[in-house]
Formats: structure tokens, C-alpha cells, sequence
């Protein structure tokens, strides 16, 4: 449900946006190269002209955050995961000067205004809602879903930067440093699994999801299930024993901290999960993207290593 504050009338809106735009920028309309060459960017919402080479870009979405700073076009405004969150920690220094916007399932119209962007980048799934309040402020484009693959949506932030060959390289790098951890590794024919304990529940993420997509992209398979067209599903402590595997990774706020273990998992783990072990949830749950595929892969790495964490 949209906020009090996206009931603001798209008008005002879009005076509060030129305003910022011309005290901003001086009155500016761009670049000479911005104006005379925007591209068209077809999107789940529609059509959208767009600078040639946007400067003050707001993200909506975690893999558009992660896949923006990869490319070099660090953004101005990013939505976050909630209202007490900052950006991710493993997008590294490069990243502290990006402002939040409200959460990512309820940006604010005001806060994004007031960066004055360019370009706005959203999902069709979670903003359409705000999509005519967001393009009065800057041209946006829409990816379809966060629920779509990761990696098409790293090629669509590409589509909109007009860095296709960019956003590829990025995938290309992951692809190939899955690669390395498997051969140096030898995963091939190893099961793994990663399970998100909350809400009582221990949520376990299947293939398509970012981290277990990575998994098996580093040769691991996860143990099969009926995942019901969905990334996860949850599973009754009492079925403790469905979440076995021959690596089993359990996600907390800290990497190695094992009073997250569940306690139906710690009642079993010596016989039953005896390679068990916690990793960092911002990226391995969060960190969806180029960066955060990189960075799943070395830890991953590190845990196979016997490196401690």
C-alpha cells in the first residue's frame, strides 16, 4: 500500500522536482550529449526516454544498488531494506555516499525528489503504484520483478545505463570465479543447502534463489524438494532432518555466530549436519547482484578453505 506520502498530488511533485533540479544544477537541462542522444528504454511499465549517460541515478531494489555500484555509476538515492538500514556494508566505501530513500517496499516520493535524479530505477511488482509520481519527478523504468532471475535483472540495469556489454563482463566475472571455487574445490556431486531461521520457521533457499543459485553455480546441488514455484520455502522444526546436506549454511547477522543455530538444528547437528555453518545474511541473503555474488563466492571459498571467519 503506498504510504501517506505518495497521495501527494502529482503536480506538486513535480514542482518540488524542478525546483531541486534547477537550485541543484543551476537551471542546467544536462549535458550536451544528454540531450541530444536519450535512448528509449522499453520496460515493464512502458516506454521511457532517458538521458545518454544519467549522473544522479536513484535505485529501488538491492540488485539495482549492487548492480549500479559494479558498473562504476554509484548511485545518489538508494531504497533500503527498512527504515533503520543503511547500505550494505560489503558494497565497500565506494558506496557511503548513497542516500537512503524510505524502504524498498515504500520509497518516498520527497526523499527521492530531493536528490533531483536523472534516472529512476524500479520494479513493476512492488512500485507500480508510484510509478506516475516517480517518472513526474525523472525519467523511470520499471524492471518486470525482483522475483526474476538476478542475473536477467543485472543485464536489465545494463539495458537502462545503455552498458550491456558492461553488465555482461559483470556476470561473465561471476561465471567465471564459480568456476574456480569448484575446480579448486572439487564440489561436483555435493549436496548444499542454506537455511534463513525465522519466525520459528527454518526457511530453506532452493536453486532459483540468489544464494542457491550461487551455490550451484559453484558446482554444489541443492538436495531436491517440490519448491512450489517459489525461491524458498519454510519448513516445521519437526522436519528439521528435510534440511540435510552435505554443507548446510545457516545465516545470521554475524558470520560465525552459532546462537542463531536453531535449536531443533543444534539438537541434531553432530550426527545430522556436521558441516554446519553460520555466514553474514547482507549478502548472502541481501547482497543480490555482480558484488554480492562476488562476495557469496569468497566466503564460500573461505569455508571450504578451513579459514577461519
Amino acid at each position: 500500500m503506498p504510504t501517506p506520502h505518495t497521495r501527494r498530488p502529482l503536480a506538486a511533485v513535480a514542482a518540488v522536482a524542478a525546483a531541486l533540479v534547477l537550485s541543484a544544477c543551476g537551471g542546467s537541462t544536462g549535458t550536451p550529449d544528454q540531450a541530444a542522444a536519450p535512448r528509449t528504454v522499453a520496460h515493464a511499465h512502458g516506454e521511457t526516454q532517458v538521458p545518454a549517460d544519467p549522473q544522479r541515478i536513484v535505485v529501488l531494489e538491492p540488485v539495482q544498488l549492487d548492480t549500479t555500484v559494479a558498473l562504476g555509476r554509484v548511485p545518489v538515492g538508494a531504497a533500503v531494506l527498512n527504515p533503520t538500514a543503511s547500505v550494505p556494508a560489503y558494497l565497500g566505501d565506494q558506496a557511503r555516499s548513497v542516500t537512503p530513500v524510505g524502504t524498498v517496499a515504500e520509497p518516498s516520493l520527497e526523499a527521492v525528489a530531493a536528490l533531483a535524479p536523472d534516472l529512476i530505477l524500479g520494479t513493476e511488482s512492488r512500485h507500480s503504484a508510484l510509478y506516475d509520481g516517480l517518472s513526474a519527478i525523472a525519467p523511470t523504468v520499471f524492471m518486470a520483478s525482483q522475483a526474476d532471475p538476478w542475473q536477467d535483472n543485472v543485464r536489465f540495469v545494463g539495458q537502462a545505463l545503455g552498458a550491456d556489454a558492461e553488465a555482461q563482463g559483470l556476470l561473465d566475472r561471476y561465471e567465471q570465479r564459480c568456476d574456480e571455487v569448484a575446480t579448486a574445490y572439487g564440489t561436483a556431486g555435493r549436496t548444499a543447502q542454506l537455511i534463513r531461521p525465522r519466525d520459528g520457521q527454518l526457511t530453506l533457499y532452493g536453486p532459483t534463489s540468489f544464494a542457491g543459485s550461487t551455490l550451484e553455480c559453484a558446482g554444489f546441488t541443492t538436495p531436491p524438494r517440490d519448491w512450489e514455484d517459489s525461491i524458498s520455502v519454510d519448513l516445521s522444526p519437526e522436519f528439521v532432518l528435510d534440511a540435510r546436506a552435505d554443507l548446510v549454511l545457516v545465516t545470521g547477522t554475524t558470520a560465525g555466530d552459532e546462537s542463531v543455530i536453531p535449536p531443533a538444528v543444534s539438537a541434531v547437528r553432530a550426527e545430522s549436519f556436521p558441516d554446519l555453518h553460520v555466514v553474514d545474511q547482507s549478502f548472502w541473503i541481501t547482497g543480490v547482484g555482480p558484488l554480492g555474488g562476488l562476495t557469496v563466492l569468497d566466503d564460500l571459498e573461505r569455508i571450504l578453505s578451513g579459514a577461519a571467519a
